[in-house]
């Protein structure tokens, strides 16, 4: 009976409507562009339409630039570390907030400059508390999954770099999302860090907790932590909690493409 009820629990989850998060790697066409980066492109080895019994095809593209994408400690060590040995969870409770980016906020970050939009401290809480006492249980070893507004479907096909400097977290910002216990971090941004500041990546050795200016792993280094950049929420999706399957191509590399889906929590 029980076991029947369990089965029946996991039927009605999968048949669910889960929305797909993630904005995918078009290759030869629109998609967004980051740190300079060539877009990714296919190219091809074989085509049906030219004679070839099967389509088949390469594909060059920088992970970290032109799509979503979920990458671990890695990025920023000497080691070499795969996001694809770190990501060990199926699914993961999640809270999905909107934040407005401010640009005069009190808060720190080493490398601001005047006119910068951030993310800060005081918005983020205003946000997971607006969804409820129960989003701050769900974050603790769960997962962040922030959008800036506003939210334009722009966002899919942005181009980022330095004339164009999308928001970034404050140092406040980052040390709540710590108070917070989150594990997986998920932004519609190309970095949580400005993405011009010097190679510092103040915010990513924070959430990692990786000493500043170090790129070894410690005793306190969180291997298991992720952070998915890229992604975009439609509008229509509410904020509240949500359960996360963060989906990523088997990699050896300190990133990989990802599908983050989501689905209303109704526990």
């Amino acid at each position: 009976m029980n076991e029947t009820r369990e089965n029946q629990r996991l039927r009605d989850l999968i048949d669910r409507e889960w929305v797909d998060i993630s904005i995918p790697f078009n290759f030869d066409g629109p998609q967004p562009r980051a740190f300079g980066a060539e877009g990714a492109v296919a190219i091809t080895l074989g085509d049906t339409r030219e004679g070839s019994s099967v389509n088949f095809e390469r594909y060059s593209f920088a992970p970290h630039c032109s799509g979503t994408h979920t990458e671990c400690v890695g990025h920023i060590t000497g080691e070499r570390i795969s996001v694809r040995a770190c990501l060990g969870d199926v699914l993961a409770s999640a809270v999905l907030v909107s934040v407005d980016c401010v640009s005069d906020a009190g808060e720190a970050y080493a490398a601001k400059v005047a006119g910068d939009r951030l993310i800060t401290s005081g918005a983020l809480r205003r946000a997971v508390e607006a969804v409820g006492i129960e989003a701050t249980k769900a974050l603790d070893d769960g997962a962040l999954i922030v959008r800036t507004l506003p939210n334009s479907v722009e966002k899919l096909t942005a181009v980022y770099d330095e004339r164009s400097i999308p928001p970034y977290f404050t140092d406040e910002a980052m040390a709540y999302i710590a108070e917070l216990g989150v594990r997986h971090l998920l932004v519609d941004l190309p970095s949580i860090d400005r993405i011009s500041d010097g190679g510092r990546l103040s915010n990513h050795r924070a959430f990692w907790r990786v000493a500043a200016g170090s790129k070894t792993v410690n005793a306190e280094t969180r291997m298991n932590a992720t952070i998915t950049e890229l992604i975009y929420v439609p509008n229509d999706v509410a904020d509240g909690r949500y359960l996360l399957n963060l989906q990523i191509a088997s990699f050896e590399a300190d990133a990989a493409p990802s599908r983050p889906m989501i689905v209303e929590d109704l526990c």
